[in-house]
């Protein structure tokens, strides 16, 4: 007889995401009628630039070909992508060697699937509020999870604490659902702690883009000490709109060891075990994201981005509503007026301003009472929305 894997009976039947779509939906069906503007879910509205259109075509182009055709590419990425991202990381003085990156389907994916080389009874450590994901990827393996408490005393930047003892950490900054960022000396303060306890740090930082502020680190590897205990995923979702496209790509440094084994090879075992790799096609446009113009043209999008980010802390700011994020991360996060809880808010703001969000509840138990928007919207939704916002509950504290 089959046995299910019964540690999903303890994850929860319904994702976040999911339950908010199904809130809407019963919505619409009731008020069919309604225009209701989307600032919920952190998916991009601006199209691919058109440089990565251009080379989206040449890889077509060259699979119309014999001589320029491509099988089956090898599962951690063609070299001209990790070159491309080689260079990149060396602007932000990063020194990585090509065969430390592994290029995949999205930084989600990967944030799942590194599991696969650690074993389960690591210890987890994951701030509260979190991305789901890296709680139910490890709820589903059966490991222990601990959670940080991140808060406005922290500004929902948890520092170590030194009396717990955590296998893998997960870190995410610009952070996702908070909008938050760790400065250098903070990651200093993380990177000691995980070298110490022989911890690695498994950091996210798919909206690193964001970051305008020269001071504020975009990889973790900018931290003296970070290739010995911290693996990087990253995205072009939220960089070059990748969404629909999907890629991205993980380092796993060669200098990271565990129990006298370097995790590059464990990883790269994996890869070519599960994962057949990411489309010749895709990782060609992905690689133009990287070139003079298509830098120039992917910076014009974050800034669009950017100025929805500020049409909303704007917005908030006039209502006296406490907030972090949206100055280094297309996420604001803020307190619920009136003291509302997270789902109440969202039933709210639906019913009164026809405009959906996230409610922070979704992102654990210190989430509660406060909510998340995102400036992935177009400039004439998220003004509109901000006006209906600031209608409905300008009267509140």
């Amino acid at each position: 007889m089959a046995h299910i894997n019964s540690n999903y009976l303890n994850i929860k039947e319904s994702y976040l995401f999911s339950e908010v779509a199904k809130r809407t939906a019963k919505f619409k069906e009731s008020h069919p009628d309604a225009d209701i503007i989307r600032l919920g879910i952190g998916d991009v509205t601006r199209p691919l630039a058109p440089t990565v259109i251009e080379a989206l075509h040449f890889g077509v182009e060259d699979m119309s070909r014999g001589e320029t055709f491509k099988g089956y590419g090898p599962e951690q990425g063609y070299d001209f992508i990790k070159n491309a991202l080689k260079d990149y990381y060396a602007e932000k003085g990063v020194e990585l060697d090509k065969d430390e990156i592994f290029v995949s389907d999205g930084a989600k994916s990967d944030l799942g699937n590194i599991l696969d080389i650690f074993s389960k009874d690591n210890v987890v450590l994951v701030p509260d509020p979190v991305y789901p994901v890296y709680v139910d990827t490890n709820t589903m393996d059966g490991r222990e999870i601990v959670y940080l408490k991140a808060d406005e005393s922290n500004n929902f930047l948890p520092l170590p604490n030194k009396s717990i003892k955590a296998d893998l950490i997960y870190l995410c900054s610009p952070n996702n659902p908070t909008g938050a960022c760790y400065d250098r000396a903070a990651l200093v303060e993380w990177v000691n702690y995980a070298n110490e306890n022989n911890a690695v740090i498994l950091f996210d930082a798919a909206y690193e883009c964001f970051v305008s502020d020269e001071s504020l680190p975009r990889s973790i590897y900018e931290i003296d000490g970070a290739k010995t205990c911290a693996i990087e995923f990253c995205s072009f979702s939220k960089t070059a709109g990748f969404t629909g496209t999907r890629c991205g790509y993980t380092v796993v440094p060669f200098a990271l060891e565990r129990d006298g084994h370097k995790l590059n090879k464990f990883w790269l075992r994996r890869q070519t075990t599960k994962f057949n790799g990411v489309s010749y096609i895709v990782q060609k446009g992905a690689a133009a994201v990287f070139t003079e113009e298509g830098k120039k043209q992917i910076k014009e999008n974050i800034d669009y981005y950017k100025e929805n980010a500020k049409t909303i802390t704007d917005t908030l700011d006039r209502l006296g509503i406490w907030y972090c994020g949206g100055k280094h991360s297309p996420y604001i996060w803020f307190r619920c007026p009136g003291n509302m809880g997270s789902w109440e808010f969202f039933d709210a703001l639906l019913e009164k301003a026809n405009v959906v969000g996230t409610p922070g509840e979704g992102f654990g138990e210190n989430g509660k009472g406060y909510f998340r928007l995102t400036s992935f919207s177009t400039h004439e939704n998220t003004v509109e929305a901000m006006k209906r916002f600031e209608k409905a509950f300008g009267g509140n504290d």
